[in-house]
């Protein structure tokens, strides 16, 4: 899997890709894709940069999808537990999914200049985290690895 966010890419067919796979993964599981949470999706898709709650409430509030905080924390949160979107702790705020329906134990990479976000997948197949897991015999449900630093782009406008 590889490292989405930083590279250039066609941004117009990612998103169209990513809608395509929610609205799949929305009629195969029987969840509402309801058009509150169809449009934070694609706000969160706009681009690969961590956005807040209320980011994400102002553009709903303009486009008149409602302007009261529980709109876009519910959408949010359907967002999160359907696998669209993750939330990215360091930042408060939330990302949509680079690896829809394939993501299973995410790292972002936070570029602490522009707030981009890049997300790779650290499944621990055979790394130190799981070796220590499984000899205090306990098993791994979820991880969260944020890494901030400078992206390609941050770090040229830097030198």
């Amino acid at each position: 899997m590889s490292t989405i966010g930083f590279a250039p890419h066609d941004h117009a067919s990612c998103v169209a890709d990513t809608m395509q796979r929610a609205e799949s993964h929305c009629a195969d599981q029987g969840l509402r894709l309801t058009p509150v949470r169809r449009r934070a999706l694609e706000i969160l898709l706009a681009e690969h940069r961590a956005q807040g709650a209320y980011d994400l409430l102002a553009v709903l509030a303009a486009e008149g999808m409602g302007a009261q905080p529980p709109v876009a924390y519910r959408a949010l949160d359907f967002l999160v537990k359907a696998g669209f979107a993750h939330k990215i702790e360091a930042l408060n705020a939330y990302i949509a999914c680079a690896h829809l329906g394939e993501c299973q134990m995410p790292a972002f990479l936070i570029c602490r200049a522009c707030r981009s976000v890049a997300e790779a997948d650290t499944a621990p197949t055979r790394n130190r985290l799981n070796d220590a897991a499984r000899a205090a015999g306990f098993a791994i449900e979820r991880t969260v690895v944020e890494a901030e630093g400078l992206c390609p782009s941050c770090q040229d406008a830097a030198a």
